[in-house]
C-alpha cells in the first residue's frame, strides 16, 4: 500500500489551505489510505495546545486534530527545528504529535507528497 504525506506550512487560522489538507487527510484515511500531516514553519502552531481562536471567530483547530486518530490518520509529525524557532516544547504539543526532522530521508519514507497552501 502507497503511503501518503501531505505537508501544512502555514498557521491554522487566516486561510483556509490547512483546514482543506485535514479534510483531504480525513478523506484518504476513510478510504484506509495510509496517510500522515506533516507541519513546517509556522505550520507547527497547528499542534499547539490550549488553542483559543473564538475572538476571531473560528473553530480551534486543535480539536479537528484530536480526531485524527479516529479517523486513522496514521501520524501527526512536527518538524523539530520548526518547534525550536516557536518557542514548541514536547509539554505545549498536542498529545500524540511526533517531532521529527524534516529532510529528505523522513521525505524518502512516502510515495507521494502532497504540500497544502
Amino acid at each position: 500500500m502507497s503511503r501518503t504525506l501531505i505537508i501544512v506550512d502555514t498557521p491554522p487560522y487566516g486561510s483556509w489551505g490547512g483546514r482543506e489538507a485535514l479534510d483531504m487527510v480525513f478523506s484518504l484515511a476513510a478510504f484506509d489510505q495510509e496517510v500522515s500531516l506533516l507541519f513546517l514553519d509556522a505550520g507547527v502552531h497547528w499542534l499547539r495546545k490550549g488553542q483559543a481562536p473564538e475572538d476571531i471567530r473560528q473553530k480551534s483547530a486543535e480539536r479537528n486534530l484530536l480526531a485524527a486518530p479516529v479517523f486513522g490518520v496514521e501520524a501527526l509529525l512536527a518538524d523539530d527545528g520548526a518547534c525550536q524557532t516557536y518557542g514548541l516544547s514536547e509539554d505545549r504539543l498536542l498529545d500524540g504529535v511526533t517531532r521529527v526532522t524534516a529532510d529528505a530521508a523522513l521525505l524518502a519514507g512516502f510515495d507521494h507528497i502532497a504540500f497544502a497552501s
